[in-house]
């Protein structure tokens, strides 16, 4: 075993987790087994709630000019050690080296975007009668939490980690129990930069600790990323214990592709959408709705795919389970009568044979109907169903139940503006395939993919992280006047 087994990150110091329940943390580029994974009792998350308890009012207490001098540090140490942190996302997780590195970089520019805070906290004074003087100011909630998933071992986390705490909140971390190595790497990288102890603690585990963490009494709010299923359960548990939850689910993109759409751009642009980290990002492009004459594109788009190669610059999905039921859905809907034009099934790696790989795939001719249609592949797959309307690409959209991203490729600015405002999804990319809004505009989809009020990073995130205190002072009794006058 390459590392060490996994420990919990509590009150500044790494722990030794004592449970019988273990997990095997294996590389998904080829199949070793990276460390090993207990699953952490309640007591060890009461322990990190009460480190976090304890460190809250010195930390709220400071500052935010203060506060946010630990992530100057922060940005400087993940940019002095991003090729190690790149090199440790690509090992547990099996993106690319240059993927790995591009979520790094994204680590960084979120960092960057906390630093920014105290520009947009200041908060709003108003004398809204005579003497009388209105005040608000963003206070932290407390303890939160945030439950991360696999597919960005660094990059989500960091999502959370930079704005929550520079806002003055503490907060208890559990990561995805397939990918526990990089956030150790951050939790140490934080404690260098400075951070106070108690103020972010790791605990690990599977179901059982998400279930902990939205029972627990001691923590304010709670933040997912996940599939749909599971983000509806963490939303319901979480909010009837009173708490605030912003939870973000699974997603079901759909590229609408216009016959006057630039061919070899919109060609890069789907597959690179949909290939991109193996498919397994929330934005990633599963569905392609072809309407009218396109088939010069979709000859393109394969033309394309034939140049993504597994092992090279296509990384493996996380397990060998992923990788069945991926090409359980391309054998589906073959069978179904769907053509497959590109096929990543059986897909060997020399060297890595024991890796996790999905080749990219196109299959053309889907119909709404089918699983590989309606599901979240997660996978280096694109569908492509035809139509012969922007209406009828519409209607195929919006009858899915997720809302996390649409595109649209043409030139024509009247029908990019009129599926922008018709499309039922909270982020639209006009010629880009993966419109992820950069800070300071926020992440966050509609629908089925998100549940609760606001966005998780952006000044959006700012209402989440904090509350608003509102004050109304009056000095002058003398003036004999009430304060509604």
């Amino acid at each position: 075993m390459k590392y060490t087994p996994v420990q919990n990150f509590i009150n500044g110091q790494f722990r030794d987790i004592h449970s019988s329940r273990t997990l095997a943390v294996i590389s998904p580029s080829d199949g070793k087994e990276l460390a090993v994974l207990a699953c952490s009792p309640q007591s060890d998350l009461d322990d990190a709630v009460n480190a976090a308890r304890a460190a809250f009012p010195s930390w709220s207490k400071t500052p935010i000019k203060e506060r946010v001098q630990v992530f100057f540090r922060y940005k400087f140490l993940l940019e002095r050690d991003l090729q190690e942190l790149a090199a440790l996302v690509s090992e547990e997780n099996g993106k690319t080296l240059g993927e790995a590195i591009a979520e790094i970089e994204k680590c960084i520019e979120l960092t960057e975007f906390a630093t920014s805070l105290p520009q947009l906290v200041t908060g709003e004074v108003l004398e809204v009668s005579k003497g009388v003087e209105c005040r608000t100011e963003h206070v932290p909630l407390g303890v939160v939490a945030s439950i991360v998933p696999f597919n960005f071992p660094s990059m989500v986390p960091n999502w959370t980690i930079p704005n929550a705490l520079t806002l003055g909140n503490c907060m208890i971390i559990k990561p995805s129990e397939k990918v526990p190595l990089s956030l150790a790497r951050i939790a140490a990288l934080l404690k260098e930069a400075g951070l106070p102890d108690g103020v972010f603690n790791i605990v690990n585990g599977d179901s059982e600790m998400v279930n902990a963490i939205c029972d627990h009494p001691g923590i304010e709010a709670v933040s997912f990323v996940g599939s749909t299923r599971v983000a509806k359960l963490v939303y319901q548990r979480a909010t009837a214990q009173l708490k605030r939850c912003l939870a973000l689910g699974g997603a079901k993109n759909h590229l609408l592709v216009l016959p006057d759409a630039k061919p070899d751009m919109t060609a890069q642009n789907v597959v690179a959408s949909m290939s991109g980290c193996a498919g397994q990002r929330c934005m990633a492009a599963s569905a392609m709705v072809a309407v009218g004459d396109v088939d010069h594109i979709v000859d393109k788009i394969c033309a394309e795919a034939g140049k993504v190669v597994p092992g090279k610059n296509l990384g493996a999905v996380i397990s060998q389970e992923a990788r069945e039921r991926i090409e359980r859905y391309i054998s589906e809907a073959e069978q179904q009568g769907a053509r497959v034009l590109i096929d990543g099934r059986n897909t060997v790696v020399e060297g890595k044979e024991k890796g996790a790989y999905v080749g990219p795939t196109v299959i053309d001719y889907v119909t709404p109907d089918m699983a590989v249609a309606r599901e979240e592949i997660f996978g280096p797959v694109i569908s492509i169903l035809r139509t012969n309307t922007v209406d009828e690409a519409l209607a195929i959209e919006n009858a899915n139940p997720y809302g996390n991203a649409a595109a649209v490729y043409t030139q024509n600015g009247g029908l990019a503006r009129y599926i922008i405002e018709h499309a039922s999804a909270g982020m639209i990319g006009v010629n880009i395939g993966v419109p992820v809004p950069r800070e300071p505009f926020s992440f966050g989809g509609w629908n089925e993919s998100k549940f609760g009020v606001g966005d998780i990073t952006g000044k959006s995130s700012i209402e989440f992280w904090t509350k608003l205190k509102k004050t109304t002072t009056k000095w002058n009794p003398e003036a004999g006047v009430n304060w509604m006058s």
